[in-house]
């Protein structure tokens, strides 16, 4: 299949590549030929669910490092946007999704290359300010009237584990925001314009003192696994595939596991 990007995804990509994309530069030199698996030299463009932001931008110094020459471009976000902006054409190599729901709005559309393989697994904790005014200790005080509790959206993985969390749980939460990703809850928490909310324990670790995770066991009902794959008709397919092998080999697994996510 070739994928032609629409105007509106151009757009959506330019966007993107000027305030919400990430890239991973280490004094290697700029795009340039081939995109050979050991020495191309070139940009090689990851799409990423926001939790993997630190892990995999880690990871992207030492791909580079493995690559003299090559860029890694990364574009974090909720999943569901970025299987949108891959399947409206966006110019990407590799897509990791939070959830394999997610996923499958890019394979369903035929926009992948190849069977998506799960790489780890995160489940969610409560996130609450360090002072913790609304005086949260566990799951049920969410819905404690008066209670400022933010979530991600339905559509987005963590949001969907969200509700099944707390459905595992008996409780009901009545959100004051619900947010496109899981960084923008957690930001939310941290600058104390939310008593709680629901994130993935990696990202209360990535966030050091700025706040505390509360672990609930209900949140084992709704872990999340993530896959990985290379896009359909990806420009740098060959590093696309060498990526891959990075993340689900050795040094992969040990920087998910020192990032806090699980073994699939």
């Amino acid at each position: 299949m070739v994928r032609k990007p629409t105007a509106v995804a151009a757009a959506v990509v330019l966007a993107a590549a000027l305030t919400g994309c990430g890239e991973v530069d280490d004094g290697a030199s700029g795009a340039g030929g081939g995109s050979g698996g050991g020495g191309g030299r070139g940009t090689l463009t990851v799409f990423a669910a926001a939790s993997l932001t630190e892990t995999f931008t880690s990871l992207g110094r030492t791909f580079e490092g493995a690559h003299p020459g090559v860029k890694v471009r990364f574009n974090f976000g909720g999943s569901s946007t970025l299987a949108r902006q891959i399947t409206e054409g966006a110019p990407a190599d590799v897509f990791a999704s939070a959830s394999p729901a997610t996923m499958e709005t890019v394979t369903d559309a035929g926009d992948a290359a190849g069977r998506p393989q799960v790489f780890t697994r995160n489940r969610l904790v409560i996130a609450i300010p360090k002072d913790n005014p609304g005086k949260v200790a566990k799951v049920g005080d969410l819905s404690a009237p008066g209670l400022k509790v933010v979530l991600c959206a339905v559509q987005v993985p963590c949001g969907a584990a969200a509700e099944k969390a707390l459905a595992a749980a008996g409780v009901q939460v009545e959100p004051v925001s619900r947010e496109q990703d899981v960084k923008a809850v957690l930001t939310k928490v941290g600058l104390g314009e939310a008593d709680a909310g629901l994130v993935y324990r990696t990202d209360v670790r990535a966030a050091g003192d700025r706040v505390t995770g509360i672990e609930f066991p209900e949140a084992a009902q709704a872990i999340n696994d993530y896959p990985i794959v290379e896009v359909a008709d990806a420009p740098r397919a060959a590093l696309a595939k060498d990526f891959i092998r990075l993340v689900l080999g050795p040094q992969g697994r040990t920087a998910l596991t020192r990032a806090g996510f699980e073994a699939p």
